[in-house]
């Protein structure tokens, strides 16, 4: 029997089949369609033991850990302690420094009438320049003893003069002193009686009397 033109053609499809594009898409060698997973690398045999030494000592590390929390609890504890403790010592060292502000400044009488006893005695041998600048040193000595961080080495008798540290009312008779004394030594200028005894009233008035009080 004769096929009909319709049956002929569906029996001959025009291109590959189906089966051989599955086949030629097989055979290309650029593709792949098998994947193996890959093998991780084993770890070195150091690791392994590294591993078990940590396992082994872990009771000994958790106390190595609390131990270091605890050191690092008592050094921030040990650091605020000090610093109240350096704030309170600042506290009480400023208190100190307002109770002596409020004192007398004034030296004692003994002492005030014994320097111008000596002073007196350089005097009468005609050493005015000396009773003079003895006059000031003790008066100076007098300020150190009472404020020793005040007075440093490398201010001059004027500079002390200026210092906030001395009574307002004791600032210009120690000027005066110090004006003197300072036209003698370093001016070349004699010191008379009568300078000297300027000197000593001054000095007898502020120490003697109310000049030294702040």
């Amino acid at each position: 029997m004769a096929q009909s033109p319709t049956q002929a053609g569906a029996a001959a499809p025009d291109g590959p089949s189906l089966a051989d594009a599955h086949a030629a898409l097989r055979a290309d060698a650029d593709l792949q369609f098998r994947f193996e997973a890959a093998t991780p690398p084993r770890p070195p045999g150091w690791l392994d033991g590294l591993l078990e030494f940590l396992v082994a000592i872990s009771p000994v590390l958790q106390w190595v850990f609390w131990g270091l929390v605890a050191g690092g609890a008592a050094a921030i504890g040990w650091l605020i302690v000090r610093e109240v403790v350096k704030v309170r010592l600042e506290r009480r060292a400023a208190r100190g420094e307002s109770a002596a502000a409020a004192q007398p400044w004034r030296p004692t009488e003994e002492d005030a009438r014994a320097l111008l006893a000596d002073a007196d005695a350089l005097a009468a041998e005609g050493r005015y320049a000396e009773a003079a600048h003895l006059i000031l040193l003790r008066s100076i000595a007098d300020l150190r003893a009472r404020r020793p961080n005040v007075v440093r080495p490398a201010l001059t008798a004027r500079d002390i003069g200026r210092l906030d540290a001395l009574p307002a009312t004791a600032r210009p008779t120690f000027a005066r002193i110090a004006a003197v004394v300072e036209a003698s030594r370093f001016g070349g200028r004699p010191v008379g009686e009568a300078a000297f005894a300027d000197c000593r009233r001054d000095y007898e008035a502020f120490a003697l009397f109310d000049g030294w009080r702040a």
